[in-house]
């Protein structure tokens, strides 16, 4: 009874294991000379957890998030999702994926509620989600509200505080 009990526990592992995998291999990996490019749909977790990006983690320890932003994303957080394309190779992906991820931490923001998607250095994504979304330069932070995008700031924006920017399209509802 003992070695049965054992056998269908060792089987549980494995599959969940496998499942974990599977879940995990929804982007693809793209050798670079500056070490990988990540396309698809990724998270946070698999960019921590890799040391070729320590510049996300690095690049949070500089700066602060906007108090109205922070505010915004608090009060609202039940409101809206939000769709971000960047790239892993690009420098503004590099500089402003913090911004946004400070602002996220600092109100509490839900990550299951950001699509995070890598795209390569043509800029494109698996299934044509780069022209579903209309994505042309990265990064670009789109905020959606029952399914449809109310706004979005792309690179560094119209007044280079992407944090704030974000912040007034939540608070408001719409692009100013």
């Amino acid at each position: 009874m003992r070695r049965v009990l054992a056998a269908v526990a060792i089987v549980s592992l494995l599959s969940a294991c496998a499942t974990q995998r599977q879940a995990k291999s929804n982007y693809e990996v793209i050798p670079d000379d500056e070490g990988k490019i990540l396309r698809g749909p990724i998270s946070r977790a698999i960019l921590q957890n890799d040391t070729t990006y320590k510049w996300l983690a690095e690049n949070m320890k500089y700066g602060t998030a906007d108090a109205s932003a922070v505010e915004a994303f608090r009060n609202n957080a039940n409101n809206f999702s939000m769709v971000v394309f960047g790239g892993t190779w690009c420098e503004d992906t590099r500089n402003l994926l913090p911004v946004f991820y400070r602002l996220v931490e600092k109100s509490g923001y839900p990550d299951n509620k950001i699509t995070l998607i890598g795209v390569d250095r043509e800029k494109t994504a698996p299934q044509d989600l780069h022209k579903k979304y209309n994505v042309t330069l990265v990064p670009t932070f789109i905020v959606m509200r029952d399914g449809k995008e109310i706004g979005r700031v792309v690179e560094y924006g119209k007044e280079g505080a992407i944090d704030k920017e974000l912040g007034q399209i939540v608070a408001t509802g719409t692009a100013k």
